[in-house]
């Protein structure tokens, strides 16, 4: 049951930084599941040791955690945009 409702946030996470990103049109939802994921990842390792709180991926559902995660997922859109057009968007 845990997998389901991680990958449920992963792909909440994800849809909502595509839309801040603008890049929803182009993704679908296993693309959004994905981009919640590796940026619930990247978040974990750049963002959770300067706040001191966990990710999604480490089976933590708190908003701190989804916050992170977000900000996470951002990054990844945002470093996928600049290599894709050249511009972050």
């Amino acid at each position: 049951m845990n997998l389901v409702i991680w990958l449920a946030v992963g792909g909440v996470i994800g849809w909502l930084a595509s839309m801040l990103m603008k890049t929803d049109g182009q993704q679908g939802i296993i693309l959004n599941v994905v981009v919640g994921i590796v940026g619930a990842m990247i978040g974990g390792w750049f963002i959770s040791p300067l706040v001191g709180v966990g990710t999604i991926n480490q089976s933590n559902f708190s908003v701190p955690a989804m916050g992170v995660s977000f900000i996470g997922a951002v990054i990844l859109l945002a470093v996928v945009n600049l290599f894709r057009r050249g511009a972050m968007r």
